[in-house]
This record gives structure tokens, C-alpha cells and sequence, in this order.
């Protein structure tokens, strides 16, 4: 529960990275090892039962694990003296045996990712299907395209929620790559599974292959200790993941500004001073979380160059920075889902604008068809004249122009050209193709 994080709070990811979570992720490690071990002949199979029987979160304080973690550096040296301490004393000697406190903290971090990251594929696949329908809804609403805060040409609010589920698709599929990727650790005191050979082992790295299958993870090529791929393969996805849903966030807190109201929330938010509000509160965690998460992979790339076998300082700073990414992330895939669920288009709205600027929304294709009807030159000079004059006298580019004696002499359909629902281009082609993708 975070007080001052209210986009993560009750979101699927708070539960999958939780101080509980990550302990669980601890003890799965070490019950996967040992099974490992097991499977291959370096162990009994009671020791494997009998670790895995004890290794539930509920059997061990968290709280006194993390105040002891101090001692070492790291919550697996104390986890491992309780976990001994708590299985049958002829199956002691099987617990984290030849492995390092790296090799389970790693792989319980690769646990509470896939996991997360579960979690949040499941929030973007609803969201892409909820934007589908709605770009479906929408492939003819027109409305005004803005450059540079500006009107520019007209275009389709279904060309913009085809766009936003793009970015969404885009977002799943990179977090997919990532989640089938992520590897299990395992190398020992400095990555060359010594120990392991040690105990025993005529072939320490098929235990690789069996602790992976064990967690239901992947057998990386190396070690990867100091070898960061993975976490700043998470970093790039995640970042990429908020900032994807960060663009819908924005798009929504602009268009359901008062003044625009082109769109709003489904249910807003109130504020604590002024009872006609309601805010676009999941637009603006959402946007939040996109702000926040930049800086979180910067310091997981920052943890890339990392020196020798295993580095003081990098690998720690993964720990929190990893977790915050994943529920930060998690956050804004939940909140993005219920935005799109409960979004009101107001298509009405959006054609009202259209006619915000007298008409001039439309001055690229009047320019172009009146240039090869009049030629470049004059056709230049009597649209700018035109729109002066439109905006002088408070009336339409599309009334002054049908004054003009060149227009009436050219037999020029005035009120076809002026029309902004004529000159959407391929909006249309190009939503029905964008949701072609699946």
C-alpha cells in the first residue's frame, strides 16, 4: 500500500510485487534449485519435497529478513539461514547448495517480472480490443487535426484511436519478447558453476537447463551476473510501455480540456475545493506514470557497465528500481484499460470545431484545387485575401469566397471544397488497415 502512489494502489502488479511477492519469488528459487538438483541424481527427491514444502512466504518475517539483509547486503543470506533452519535436518545440507546469493536473487527478480509482466499483457490486451471497437465506431467522426497546439487539416477520431492501439500493439509485443526471454541464474561464486562440479555434478551446466525448466524460465547461453541483457531488456519495454500509454493520456487531457470537451473520462474525479469538477484522474496517473518511468530504466541501463564477477553498488540498484518499474507500469496498463472502458466521445463536439477557424481547416485543398484552376500565383494571392478578409469581418472563408468574381467565373463548388468532412484523405483505408493487426 503506497500512500503517495495512487496509479499502482490495487492495481494487478502492487499484488505481484510485493514485499510478500518478492519473498515468495526468494523461496521458489531456492525450492527450483534444489528439485533441480534432485531431478539430476545430485540430490535426493526428499530433499527437493522437503525444501519446497517449507517455501511459503507465510512461514518467514519479512520484516526481520529485511532488517538482518543489512548484515550482508542482500535478503538471501539471512532467507537462507531461516530456510535451513526450517527443513528437516537431513535435508539441510541440500538448501542453496553451490549456489550464490546473486543466482537466487536474480532469478527471483526474473520470477516477480514474468509475472508482472503476465499481469500487465493481460490489461493491454483488453485495452487494444476496447480501442479497436472504438476506432471502428469512429472511422468517419471527424474532427480537427492539431499541429504545434494549432488547427491544421481535418481528420477521424477513428485515425486516432486506430493510432493509439497501435502504439498499444506495439507496446505487447515487446513486453511478449521480453517475457519469453527472461532467463534463469545460476553460476556460483563467479559464474563458472564450480561448486556445482563440486557437489558433485559431472555436468554442471544441464543443472542450468533443469533449474529453468524447474522456474519456467529460460537457459541463458552464460551466466549473466555482470552480463545486465535482461534487466535493460525489461528497462526498454517497460519505458516504452508507459510511454506508449502516456501518448493516449495525453491526447485525453487535452481534448477533454473545458474549453475542448471533445472527450472526457468516464467518471472523473472531484477535487477537494471546487464541486463542478471532474477531473480526468486516470488520464493524469497515467501520464504520471509516464514521467516516472524514464528515470527508473535510466538507472537499470546505468547498472550495464558493471565491474568484475559481480559489482558493489550496480546489482543493488536494480532491486527497488525493478519493482517500482514493473507496479509503475502496471499501474498505468490498469488505469489506461479503464480509461478506454468508460471514454466519452462527443462527435458532435468534434464537427463544431471544425468550423472553429471560418473555414480555413481546410486552406491546404483549397489551395491545391484552386491552383490548378487559377494558377499558383493567383490562386495564392486570392486566398489570402480571402482569409483576411473572413477574419476581419467575422464571416466565413467559404461566404467570401463564393463572392469572388474568379471563383464564379472558375465554377468552382464552393461548399464542396469549404466541407472539412471531404477532406480526411485515406483516414478511412488507413483505420481499416491498422485493424487488420492483431
Amino acid at each position: 500500500m503506497t500512500l503517495f502512489d495512487p496509479g499502482s494502489e490495487g492495481a494487478p502488479t502492487e499484488r505481484t510485487t510485493s514485499e510478500e511477492a518478492f519473498l515468495q519469488a526468494l523461496l521458489d528459487a531456492e525450492a527450483g534449485l534444489t528439485r533441480a538438483q534432485s531431478s539430476l541424481g545430485l540430490a535426493p527427491t526428499a530433499a527437493g519435497d522437503a525444501v519446497t514444502a517449507v517455501a511459503d512466504s507465510e512461514r518467514f518475517d519479512v520484516r526481520d529478513l529485511a532488517r538482518r539483509s543489512r548484515g550482508g547486503g542482500n535478503p538471501v543470506i539471512p532467507l537462507v539461514a531461516d530456510l535451513t533452519s526450517a527443513v528437516p535436518a537431513e535435508h539441510a545440507p541440500y538448501v542453496h547448495r553451490g549456489a550464490t546469493s546473486q543466482d537466487i536473487l536474480d532469478s527471483a527478480l526474473m520470477l516477480v517480472a514474468a509475472r508482472s509482466l503476465d499481469a500487465i499483457l493481460d490489461e493491454l490486451v483488453g485495452t487494444e480490443g476496447v480501442l479497436a471497437r472504438i476506432a471502428a465506431a469512429h472511422r468517419d467522426t471527424v474532427m480537427p487535426g492539431r499541429t504545434l497546439t494549432q488547427h491544421a487539416v481535418p481528420t477521424t477520431f477513428g485515425l486516432k484511436a486506430a493510432g493509439w492501439r497501435s502504439l498499444v500493439l506495439d507496446a505487447r509485443d515487446r513486453l511478449r519478447g521480453v517475457r519469453a526471454a527472461l532467463p534463469v541464474q545460476l553460476g556460483g561464486a563467479a559464474g563458472t558453476l564450480a561448486a556445482f562440479g563440486a557437489y558433485g555434478s559431472d555436468d554442471p551446466v544441464a543443472l542450468v537447463a533443469a533449474y529453468a525448466r524447474e522456474l519456467g524460465l529460460t537457459e541463458p547461453e552464460l551466466p549473466w551476473h555482470v552480463l545486465r541483457t535482461p534487466v535493460a531488456d525489461l528497462a526498454g519495454a517497460l519505458a516504452f510501455t508507459a510511454g506508449a500509454l502516456g501518448k493516449i493520456a495525453a491526447d485525453v487531457l487535452v481534448l477533454s480540456r473545458t474549453e475542448i470537451g471533445e472527450l472526457a473520462e468516464g467518471a472523473g474525479g472531484g477535487s477537494s475545493a471546487m464541486p463542478h469538477k471532474a477531473n480526468p484522474v486516470r488520464s493524469t496517473l497515467i501520464a504520471a506514470a509516464a514521467r516516472r518511468t524514464p528515470a527508473l530504466a535510466a538507472t537499470l541501463y546505468a547498472s550495464l557497465p558493471a565491474e568484475d564477477e559481480r559489482p558493489a553498488g550496480a546489482w543493488h540498484a536494480e532491486w527497488t528500481t525493478l519493482r517500482e518499474l514493473l507496479r509503475t507500469v502496471g499501474g498505468a496498463a490498469r488505469d489506461t484499460a479503464e480509461l478506454v472502458d468508460g471514454l466519452t466521445v462527443r462527435a458532435d463536439v468534434m464537427r463544431a470545431h471544425l468550423s472553429t477557424t471560418g473555414g480555413a481547416i481546410v486552406s491546404e485543398r483549397l489551395s491545391a484545387e484552386l491552383a490548378g484552376v487559377l494558377g499558383r500565383g493567383p490562386a495564392k494571392e486570392l486566398l489570402a485575401g480571402a482569409s483576411r478578409r473572413a477574419r476581419e469581418e467575422g464571416v466565413s472563408l467559404a461566404d467570401v469566397l463564393a463572392a469572388e468574381p474568379a471563383i464564379k467565373d472558375a465554377d468552382v463548388n464552393v461548399p464542396d471544397l469549404t466541407d472539412p468532412s471531404r477532406y480526411v484523405g485515406a483516414a478511412g483505408a488507413l483505420v481499416d488497415r491498422a485493424l487488420t493487426r492483431q
